[in-house]
């Protein structure tokens, strides 16, 4: 009896120690564990795959109502009941494939000297060779409003021959929650586009 009792512990560990083998070599379940570690990084990837299309398709979208707008701008005609400003939103909005919501659409109209002058600053005296407008230093007053601007565009849909620029921007919301998630302000992404024309002379 004393021997049977002795011989129990090594039995039982290699028993415990077999087990361990087989479980070790044992496949089952392998697939399912590697789903739980994949499948979140495969669903965020996912998601924002969806999200960055949807950016650059809304941006086309928006490029293209643009140009149509600005075609029906540079003739001067005025539609019965409505500005030019209101027209060319409302083209642009048709042309969205009812993705864009109108009352998030912010146009911006400027009149430029010339298609180079586009998003460029007055001319100004740098005084102090500095690199940038203090007050106070003299500046050409391109537009007309009484101090220096870094864009100087005059606000305004222009006259015959003049070069406008159309600014259109648009408070786009992601989709998906987990995308929206990871990128900043809670998902909103400000896209724009930008067409510059020049007036037919009406």
């Amino acid at each position: 009896m004393a021997t049977g009792t002795v011989n129990a512990g090594p039995r039982r560990r290699g028993r415990f120690a077999r087990r361990l083998a087989r479980l070790w070599r044992g496949r089952r379940g392998v697939t399912a564990v590697e789903f739980a570690l994949i499948a979140p990084v495969c669903f965020t990837l996912v998601c924002i795959f969806i999200d960055l299309s949807m950016v650059m398709f809304i941006t086309n979208v928006m490029e293209g109502g643009l140009r149509e707008a600005s075609r029906y701008a540079i003739t001067g005609y005025i539609e019965a009941g409505k500005t030019r400003e209101q027209k060319i939103a409302e083209i642009v909005q048709e042309h969205s494939y009812n993705f864009i919501k109108p009352e998030d659409i912010t146009i911006v109209y400027k009149v430029y000297p010339s298609f180079a002058d586009i998003g460029k600053p007055e001319p100004f005296v740098d005084q102090n060779s500095n690199g940038k407008y203090d007050s106070g230093e003299p500046f050409t007053d391109v537009n007309n409003n009484g101090q220096w601007d870094a864009d100087m565009g005059k606000a305004g849909v222009g006259g015959p021959g003049d070069i406008v620029a159309y600014i259109v921007s648009y408070k786009w919301t992601l989709w998906t929650p987990l995308a929206a998630q990871l990128w900043p302000n809670n998902g909103t992404v400000t896209l724009s586009a930008t067409v510059a024309v020049r007036n037919e002379p009406y």
